[in-house]
């Protein structure tokens, strides 16, 4: 890495990434759980089309996806 104030080398980034990631799936995670435990729905976008859904479906589909990827 030739100057760490404007470049990152590939490892970097690709670490940078991931934390990204992870964080943003927490705080979707995060938004989901409490919407589903105040009973909101949220919006999405599903194969271009634009749903309300209720949190709590959403929620146990996120459980249902964690479960059958480990």
């Amino acid at each position: 890495m030739e100057n760490k104030n404007d470049k990152f080398d590939e490892s970097e980034l690709t670490e940078l990434s991931a934390k990204i990631l992870l964080g943003m799936r927490k705080a979707s995670r995060k938004l989901v759980e409490e919407s589903a435990a105040l009973g909101r729905s949220l919006v999405i976008s599903e194969n271009g089309e634009v749903k309300r859904v209720p949190a709590k479906d959403l929620l146990a589909k996120l459980n249902e996806d964690e479960r059958t990827c480990h």
